[in-house]
C-alpha cells in the first residue's frame, strides 16, 4: 500500500509547526499573565510534585490507550501494541482541535494497517463518549460541596444518555444508512457514513466492554483529578479530593462542551472562576490552573508531536508499513 498522501510532504510539517505555534502562544500569555505566580507555584510543588503529575498524566494515557486497544480488538482489529502506541499518541498532537476532533487523525494512519475508516472513527467515537461517562461521574463527586454548573452537569449527563441510546439503537441506524445510501449526493453520502459509524460503534459497546471501559475511563481521569489534588494542596490551599475532582472535571466538561480548540479558554476559566468561589486567591487560582494544564493537556501534546513528527510519513517514508507479523500493512 502506498504511502497516504494525506499526511506526506509539506503538510504534516506544517500540521506539526502550527500545533507547536499554538503550544509556544498558550505558553506565552500565560507566562505574561502571572509568570511569577507560576514559578512560585512551581518552586511550592516542586520537582518531585511536578513529576508526580506527569507520572499521574502517563496513567491516564496508558488507561486510555488499553481502552483503545480493547475497542479495536472488539472491531476484529488486532494491532501489535508498539505500533498501535506509536499511532494512539500521535493523535495527541492534534488534541487542541474542537471537540478533540483532530485525534481522529489516527484513523488516517490506521488505514495504511487495514484499518477502515468507518471502524476507526467508530472507535474513536467510543472513547468520546466514555470519557464524557467518566468525567460526569467524576463531576457528580462534588455536588454535594458545589451546586454551582449543575446544569452543565445536566446537559452532560442528557448527552451521555442520548449517546447512548442512540448506539443502543440498531433498527434507527440500518433504517439511515439504506435511506442514506444514495450515489451523487453529498448530505446523503455524509447521513450514511455517519451511520455505519455509529452501526461499528455499538460493537465497542457491549455490556462486559462497556463496563470495564467505564471502569478504565474513570481511573484514568481521577488520576489527573489526582494530580490537580495534589498540585492545590502543595501550593497550600486545603481541598479533599472530591473539591479537586469536581473542579477538574467540571473544567473539562465545559471545555468540552464550548468546542473550543482543546477546550481552551473556557476550560481555564471556569476552573479558575470555582477556585475563586472558594477563596483561593486570584494569582495562585491561575498558577495552579497553568500547572495543571502544562502538566495534563500540554503534556500530551508534547508526546504526540514527538510520536507523529516520528512516524514514516513525517519523515517521507511511503514504503509500506509491516506488521509484526512480517506481513505487508
Amino acid at each position: 500500500m502506498s504511502g497516504n498522501p494525506v499526511l506526506t510532504g509539506w503538510r504534516l510539517r506544517g500540521l506539526i509547526l502550527s500545533v507547536i505555534v499554538a503550544a509556544a502562544a498558550y505558553l506565552g500569555i500565560a507566562i505574561w499573565a502571572g509568570a511569577e505566580e507560576v514559578w512560585h507555584a512551581l518552586v511550592q510543588v516542586g520537582p518531585f510534585g511536578l513529576l508526580l503529575a506527569l507520572s499521574l498524566s502517563l496513567v491516564n494515557y496508558s488507561l486510555r490507550f488499553a481502552r483503545w486497544q480493547l475497542y479495536l480488538r472488539a472491531l476484529a482489529h488486532r494491532i501489535a501494541a508498539p505500533a498501535s502506541l506509536h499511532i494512539y499518541l500521535a493523535g495527541f498532537a492534534l488534541t487542541t482541535t474542537p471537540g478533540k476532533a483532530g485525534e481522529a487523525l489516527r484513523g488516517v494512519l490506521l488505514k495504511r494497517r487495514d484499518v477502515p475508516y468507518p471502524d476507526s472513527f467508530a472507535a474513536f467515537v467510543s472513547e468520546r463518549l466514555s470519557d464524557l461517562v467518566a468525567v460526569v461521574l467524576l463531576s457528580l463527586l462534588g455536588l454535594t460541596l458545589v451546586t454551582q454548573g449543575t446544569s452543565l452537569i445536566l446537559a452532560g449527563v442528557a448527552a451521555v444518555a442520548t449517546g447512548l441510546l442512540v448506539l443502543s439503537q440498531r433498527r434507527p441506524l440500518e433504517a439511515l444508512q439504506r435511506h442514506a445510501d444514495r450515489p451523487g449526493r453529498r448530505l446523503w453520502r455524509g447521513l450514511h457514513h455517519a451511520a455505519t459509524i455509529l452501526l461499528q460503534a455499538r460493537r465497542c459497546h457491549a455490556p462486559g466492554l462497556l463496563a470495564g471501559a467505564t471502569a478504565l475511563s474513570v481511573v484514568a481521569w481521577s488520576a489527573e483529578a489526582l494530580a490537580f489534588w495534589w498540585i492545590l494542596n502543595a501550593m497550600g490551599f486545603e481541598a479533599g479530593f472530591a473539591f479537586a475532582a469536581f473542579v477538574f472535571a467540571l473544567a473539562m466538561l465545559a471545555g468540552a462542551l464550548s468546542f473550543l480548540p482543546g477546550g481552551l479558554g473556557g476550560t481555564e476559566a471556569v476552573m479558575i472562576g470555582l477556585l475563586l468561589l472558594h477563596d483561593m486567591p486570584a494569582a495562585d487560582a491561575v498558577a495552579a490552573t497553568t500547572l495543571i494544564r502544562l502538566t495534563t493537556l500540554w503534556f500530551a501534546v508534547l508526546l504526540g508531536l514527538i510520536a507523529l513528527g516520528s512516524h514514516p510519513d513525517a519523515r517521507g517514508d511511503t514504503a509500506p508499513e509491516r506488521r509484526h507479523d512480517g506481513g505487508p500493512a
